[in-house]
């Protein structure tokens, strides 16, 4: 969440930048309910002082007056008052405060949807074929490899099943990109759990406001992970770190779970949206001064992928109506897809700041002594699957309708063609 002292000083930028994402919290009832909270602090705070005082005085008389014993009974009844009326004032408060984008960087260009992100940079060239390229839902198909009638007969729309090379290529995928990660680039891996609590998904910034889009269940109020994100910013909550442990950089592979709500009739063919697939992620806990260098060292990262696997990609910078929640600045990683004719983005890039550490109560300590202060968190995958998958079949298709394998990948896979 962002600071309340940011709301309290600046609230008509927070309106503003609320309003620039497409949000709806009304600031002035935020402002409203800290004033309360504040004036309920400072009359409980006064009582206290009065009570133990009047408890001191009662101590040191050897008759104690009625009038003053009932006098503290009153004072102790309006404390009771006002930390009953404290806590409803909190919760109110906390609740409008979690549901509170943070503040984008201020070169953030606004917009209201993906048709407004910049392209900063391209790298690779789009391969050229003698011959009309296929979408991946076809190749698949036709080499046997993906079968979506039987993913929909198991589960449902959105759903597909891997066979043979296919998910054999997956998996060489996911093991290359964990090894390249935590070899060449610096990160940590980690394994994870892939259902968590209820604090841990509010830790993160996707409750309550994603409600909607996660699975749950109801018996245990456990969350299923829609991303390796998740579990990873609450690894250290309500911890204090020392800055000898700043920078973290983590890898990690998850199976993610999205419901897709919003996406209703939207890439409904292929694998391109579906509400289970497989992804690798980059996180980072870093010193607050550092956090646009390690932004910048996140999105080269994702870039040596596809580099690495020779696909055309390009960097966009989103705008104010494309980001996410808990961000300041992201960027989005986008592969070519020559059968599907479009771009497929495969990494954002993101960085909090310190939103996701005040909810997960993160904190470190600059030096020895120091107060503790809230570092900043950044992620992005490394990269998605399943379009990462898109670009390859879709790049490497031969005019006789097999599937070359990038010889990164031929290592892990066994194999050098899919056909």
């Amino acid at each position: 969440m962002i600071s309340i002292d940011l709301i309290r000083n600046e609230p008509d930028r927070v309106r503003r930048v609320i309003e620039s994402r497409g949000d709806s919290v009304s600031i002035d009832r935020v402002v409203e309910l800290d004033g309360e909270r504040r004036a309920h602090i400072t009359q409980a705070d006064t009582l206290r002082a009065a009570r133990n005082e009047g408890s001191q005085r009662l101590a040191k008389m050897k008759e104690r007056p009625r009038e003053l014993i009932e006098e503290m009974r009153e004072v102790g009844s309006q404390i009771k008052t006002l930390e009953s009326g404290l806590r409803s004032l909190e919760e109110e408060l906390n609740g409008l405060l979690l549901n509170i984008p943070n503040i984008p960087d201020d070169d953030v260009p606004i917009g209201q949807d993906d048709s407004d992100n910049v392209v900063i940079r391209s790298g690779g060239e789009p391969p050229k074929f003698d011959f009309e390229p296929l979408p991946h839902w076809e190749l698949g198909e036709r080499l046997d490899i993906i079968d979506f009638r039987r993913g929909v007969k198991l589960s449902g729309s959105r759903f597909y099943v891997l066979k043979g090379k296919g998910a054999r290529l997956q998996r060489a995928l996911i093991a290359w990109l964990l090894d390249l990660h935590a070899s060449e680039h610096g990160y940590e891996e980690l394994y994870l759990p892939n259902i968590v609590t209820r604090e841990t998904v509010v830790g993160s910034g996707q409750l309550p406001k994603f409600r909607d889009t996660m699975y749950h269940d109801d018996e245990d109020d456990l969350w299923l992970v829609p991303t390796a994100e998740v579990p990873i910013t609450s690894l250290y909550r309500d911890e204090i770190l020392s800055v000898e442990q700043l920078p973290m950089r983590y890898v990690a592979h998850t199976p993610c779970f999205r419901r897709e709500k919003a996406a209703a009739g939207k890439d409904t063919r292929g694998i391109k949206r579906l509400h289970q697939f497989e992804k690798v992620e980059m996180y980072k806990v870093v010193d607050p001064e550092q956090s646009p260098a390690e932004l910048d060292s996140l999105v080269a990262d994702a870039e040596d992928v596809c580099k690495r696997l020779g696909i055309a990609h390009r960097v966009k910078l989103q705008c104010t109506g494309d980001m996410g929640f808990a961000v300041v600045r992201t960027y989005d990683v986008e592969m070519w897809a020559p059968g599907c004719d479009e771009w497929l983005e495969v990494s954002s890039c993101s960085n909090c700041t310190d939103f996701q550490a005040r909810r997960a109560n993160i904190r470190y300590r600059p030096e020895a002594g120091a107060r503790p202060q809230f570092p900043h968190t950044l992620n992005g995958s490394g990269l998605g699957v399943p379009r990462t998958l898109i670009a390859i079949l879709e790049n490497y298709q031969q005019a006789d309708g097999s599937v070359v394998v990038p010889k990164v990948l031929r290592p892990y896979t066994g194999f050098e063609r899919i056909g």
